[in-house]
């Protein structure tokens, strides 16, 4: 090892400064201190960063705007600043820690992953020796948690769900569950994760998952993810199950045929059902964002529909939208009527109204095959409910969101936008809301807990204990039921 010692910072342009190197950001100079962080990783850094057309000096200069430390306090990297300029760093000749910005290494991550330097926050700045981020406890059940839309780790999660992604579209199911699950737990957590040491003994954390976050935290970026996210395969993969009507079996089968594309399966020939030859002919619209303003336009044209043949009847807006999100890729309503056993037979009226105003596109309409009394409640329900449903393309006018009830000119721009409408029998209600509210994981955590903590089981329909039924008129007394504090809507983000 090489003692340390001062030495005098040369301020003359060489091979390595600034003058002789392409920069996409000629007002950052970046100098990465191998104190603590060690050559080998040092260079992989700094490859990293010249990739993405940052301009790392290897050597301190006058030109250093930023010096990025890894595992080092500030005082330590002023300390060690004044060994290498002897503390002469006047006139402005040499690097000094008053004259450029000292910063921890999640800053220098977090620009390699954003591909551009992000703002320098507080965080960002060297702390104090001794000040730590504490290492916090979480329940291992995504329903006893609180799991806000809006959270600390968001670059984290976001590799986390690609890979989840990408395990859901090869049909591994437990993989994708695994993934959504180590996400799910770091979106609940009430701090940003800064170091793989703060997660120590925390639950859903799987090595593979765990080997991904400190990769990200380290590098900035996991080559398992950018494989993944630049493969032909998954490019594919996701460009056809975003056809309406096309799952992940499907979609595979095509790709092996050489089908890559919408345009691809356009050209060639296949025959196809016909919610897959409207989700084609859709394709470009279905897959933009449906914003909230475009889910209450449809839900006003949804209440007209539905008190026009059924008055007093009740419609919520569920899915993502009711848990606080501002966009999303369909919209989902919930109808119920407080006279148990009006609402039967809702749907097709329904339809045949909106049909009649030119408003859907597409629609698939199932009746309702869930009958308590023949199910039973020794009988474990299926997680899938079977409510009386429309699966629908919406015909939506951003320009016609009147009372009108007149259809629309056919002459108006189409914008076409998924819409689930579900009927739930007055008794089921407070089931229904809670089973389609999501997310998806929060559902599943709920069905898990109810199974191996509480011997229950818990379906969009009903809540039993293996005995009789467990009634509720509201998601509050479901929880109580289960043994749970009660999460929020706008916390079951998971």
């Amino acid at each position: 090892m090489v003692p340390l010692k001062r030495r005098k910072v040369n301020c003359s342009v060489t091979s390595d400064s600034s003058g002789d190197r392409t920069s996409k950001f000629p007002g950052v100079v970046i100098y990465l201190l191998e104190r603590k962080m060690g050559a080998s990783r040092r260079a992989f850094l700094t490859r990293l960063g010249r990739g993405k057309g940052f301009n790392i000096e290897y050597s301190l200069s006058c030109f250093i705007t930023h010096i990025v430390s890894e595992n080092n306090s500030g005082e330590e990297v002023r300390t060690w600043l004044d060994l290498q300029t002897g503390g002469q760093g006047g006139e402005g000749r040499t690097a000094r820690p008053g004259s450029v910005h000292l910063l921890d290494i999640v800053w220098y991550t977090e620009s390699m992953h954003a591909g551009i330097p992000v703002i320098i926050l507080d965080r960002h700045r060297l702390q104090k020796p001794g000040l730590e981020l504490a290492v916090v406890s979480v329940p291992s059940y995504a329903c006893q948690r609180h799991t806000p839309l809006l959270h600390h780790n968001i670059t984290l999660t976001d590799a986390l769900s690609i890979l989840a992604e990408n395990a859901e579209l090869g049909e591994n199911e437990g993989r994708g569950v695994a993934f959504r699950r180590a996400a799910a737990l770091l979106k609940s957590l009430p701090q940003e994760v800064r170091g793989a040491e703060q997660l120590r003994g925390l639950p859903c954390l799987g090595e593979h998952s765990l080997r991904v976050i400190k990769e990200v935290l380290e590098d900035g970026v996991s080559l398992e993810v950018e494989t993944t996210t630049h493969s032909e395969q998954f490019k594919a993969m996701k460009a056809l199950t975003g056809i309406f009507g096309v799952g992940a079996k499907t979609a595979d089968r095509w790709f092996r045929e050489g089908i890559h594309t919408p345009s691809d399966l356009q050209r060639s020939g296949h025959t196809l059902n016909r919610a897959q030859r409207a989700g084609l002919q859709y394709y470009d619209e279905l897959n933009l964002p449906v914003t909230k303003s475009e889910a209450v336009a449809i839900g006003q044209i949804v209440e007209r529909a539905v008190h026009a043949v059924l008055p007093g009847a009740e419609i919520t807006l569920i899915g993502g939208f009711r848990r606080g999100k501002q966009t999303g890729h369909d919209v989902d309503f919930l109808i119920t009527h407080p006279d148990e056993g009006r609402e039967e037979g809702l749907m097709p009226k329904v339809v045949s109204w909106l049909e009649a105003q030119g408003f859907l596109l597409y629609q698939k309409t199932t009746g309702n095959s869930y009958l308590e009394s023949k199910e039973g409640p020794a009988r474990p329900a299926s997680n899938m409910d079977r409510f009386e449903r429309c699966f629908s393309i919406f015909r939506l006018n951003p320009h016609t969101h009147s009372d009108s009830p007149h259809p629309l000119p056919q002459t108006l721009v189409v914008v076409a936008v998924r819409v689930d409408l579900v009927v739930s029998p007055y008794s089921q209600f407070a089931f229904a809301l809670l089973g389609w509210t999501g997310s998806k994981l929060f559902e599943r955590e709920l069905r898990r807990w109810a199974v191996h903590e509480k011997a229950m089981t818990l379906s969009s329909h009903a809540l039993y204990d293996r005995k009789r039924y467990l009634r509720a008129s509201s998601e509050e007394e479901i929880f109580a039921h289960l043994g749970l504090e009660y999460i929020p809507p706008c916390d079951r983000n998971a």
